[in-house]
């Protein structure tokens, strides 16, 4: 048919079908066939029906979700006071921690004070001893000096007076005693 539209339209002689002065053959009309059609098949398919199962479920998933912040909002509240009242106990803590801490410093400090003047003492002891003992020390150097002085003296003399006969006889008199030591 649609070819004798066009045969039709070249020739000159094309006139749309009408009924009645209505013009069935427009774009309005297969448009408005089209939605009857379509709103048939969402009837004949319960759509909307299955559209309201779907927002019913979504509404009652929502409710389940308000309920469940809602107890969540309880719990965090509880919570919420609990942790307000250890805050407080643990304040109450931290205080009487800081005033432990204070009168055990205070201890300490006067265990230092008392250890501090007990090592002067002993400083001050061994500062005397050390003393003693440097003129101890002076003394010994000072003996060993004239010791050495006296000997070096009294080997010069020796050496003086002395001759090589006199050491010999010395030297066999001194052998001759060392069998009677040593027995």
């Amino acid at each position: 048919m649609l070819d004798l539209f066009i045969l039709a339209s070249e020739a000159g002689e094309y006139a749309e079908p009408s009924v009645g002065g209505v013009h069935l053959l427009n774009a309005t009309f297969f448009v408005s066939v089209a939605m009857l059609i379509l709103i048939g098949i969402v009837l004949y398919k319960k759509v909307p029906a299955a559209i309201g199962a779907s927002l019913d479920k979504k509404i009652a998933g929502i409710r389940a979700e308000l309920d469940e912040a809602q107890a969540l909002r309880t719990d965090a509240e509880k919570l919420r006071a609990e942790y307000e009242t250890k805050l407080a106990a643990a304040t109450q803590e931290a205080a009487d921690m800081h005033a432990r801490a204070e009168a055990e410093a205070e201890a300490i400090l006067a265990k230092a004070r008392l250890d501090a003047e007990n090592l002067i003492v002993r400083r001050q002891k061994m500062a005397t001893d050390k003393i003693a003992a440097a003129e101890r020390a002076a003394v010994a150097e000072i003996r060993n000096k004239v010791a050495r002085a006296a000997t070096g003296a009294a080997a010069a003399l020796i050496a003086e007076n002395h001759d090589a006969d006199a050491d010999t006889a010395l030297v066999n008199r001194t052998v001759a005693e060392l069998g009677t030591r040593l027995n």
